[in-house]
């Protein structure tokens, strides 16, 4: 019988170079948190009183004032969102979403309504906030955001990530000085990013973490930030945080997997990334068609990834179609694939187990041989992936 659990259940062993993905489990769970998780499961706890032990933790390592668990980042925006309009009325909490306080509009930028799997401004939509977005896509001012701003306001959500447009767009420390001059509490999403400190030292009134990324925790969010704010998202959990709810083991899990980051070699585990990206480099160097580049991450988090840019006339693949044979191989590699349309994808190096480079490196290897030696160019129309994208998701369970 294997040892992988993954092949027991009747799974497929992916690999998985695409990085903190939800949709692939996220990370590798710190041992020290899985111990913390084992150990209190069996036990009963007064989970208030336990989430206060992790406010202690989480303003320790954040510089917050006060801090709790829940669900996710996305659970985490509409809980801070809710708080914002609710305050600490009761009333108004069980009444939430469709019976909201007339104060709930929430300023975001245009290019700040990304998806994680879901939209953004859908977490506002569902703690009873309208979304109001300011500027155009590739756009945004100070004049719209200082005349979006009016009695209404509640909020101000502002999304670091590699998804979000990376120009033309109000920075955080003029988006938090436009909203604080008129009274606004500002949120910032920053679910996938490494620095627990930098957004609230940067004028945040409340930062928001997945504690299932960078890590290494159990599927969860951390909501960081001003106590009063804090305890406002925190009482949403009597109104529509009871469906965003964490068990006893998730909130253990989390403030194990922080006392962890404290004591993490962050530089020997980039050293080891690093020898990745360069085995890697090598074997991709060379080949006709492959151009291999090792970058920084967009939002400064401090690590790299390789991006594969494919020219099909001399690589006999398509950028798409690559990513897609190594995504369906054996054993199945899965890597980085949202902007393949550029002709490129990305290989990220920090969510492999030992010796799993080297196979990343083996399969690389196979496909691109294989396409070599393909008469023609293998090159599936793009449209057709838009096109069956969801094919999977409609036909769940079958």
């Amino acid at each position: 019988m294997s040892d992988d659990i993954r092949q027991r259940i009747g799974l497929r062993p992916v690999v998985n170079v695409s990085g903190t993905m939800t949709s692939l489990g996220a990370s590798i769970v710190v041992p020290e948190a899985i111990k913390a998780m084992t150990e209190i499961l069996p036990q009963f706890v007064e989970v208030n009183d336990l989430q206060r032990k992790a406010s202690a933790l989480i303003a320790r390592l954040t510089g917050a004032e006060a801090g709790f668990v829940t669900a996710s980042c996305a659970s985490g925006i509409s809980l801070a969102v809710a708080g914002a309009i609710t305050g600490p009325n009761l009333l108004a909490i069980e009444r939430l979403p469709d019976v909201a306080p007339e104060k709930n509009e929430v300023i975001v930028q245009m290019g700040h309504v990304v998806s994680y799997g879901a939209p953004v401004d859908q977490s506002i939509r569902l703690a009873g906030g309208k979304a109001v977005m300011i500027g155009q896509a590739t756009s945004t001012h100070r004049f719209h955001m200082e005349q979006a701003i009016n009695e209404k306001t509640a909020a101000a959500v502002f999304v670091v990530s590699h998804h979000v447009v990376n120009y033309g767009l109000l920075h955080l420390t003029e988006f938090v000085e436009i909203a604080h001059a008129k009274g606004v509490p500002v949120i910032v999403d920053a679910a996938s990013e490494y620095d627990l400190k930098l957004f609230l030292a940067q004028g945040a009134d409340i930062a928001l973490y997945s504690g299932h990324k960078f890590l290494g925790g159990p599927t969860s969010g951390i909501v960081a930030g001003k106590k009063e704010l804090v305890r406002n998202a925190f009482l949403q959990n009597m109104g529509i945080g009871r469906g965003m709810k964490v068990g006893k083991e998730s909130i253990v899990g989390v403030m194990a997997a922080l006392e962890a980051w404290e004591k993490r070699d962050h530089a020997g585990i980039r050293e080891r990334e690093t020898g990745y990206l360069n085995l890697w480099k090598r074997t991709l160097d060379g080949r006709p068609g492959i151009t291999a580049l090792i970058e920084p991450d967009p939002t400064n988090n401090p690590l790299d990834r390789m991006r594969v840019i494919v020219s099909p006339p001399d690589a006999h693949i398509t950028a798409w179609d690559l990513a897609a044979a190594l995504g369906r191989g054996n054993p199945p590699v899965i890597v980085r694939d949202h902007e393949v349309e550029h002709h490129y994808f990305y290989l990220d190096p920090c969510n492999l187990h030992p010796g799993q480079e080297v196979i990343v490196a083996n399969r690389l290897a196979e496909e691109l041989d294989k396409a070599r030696a393909s008469n023609e160019i293998i090159a599936t129309p793009l449209e057709d992936r838009s096109r069956h994208r969801f094919d999977g998701m409609l036909r769940w369970p079958d």
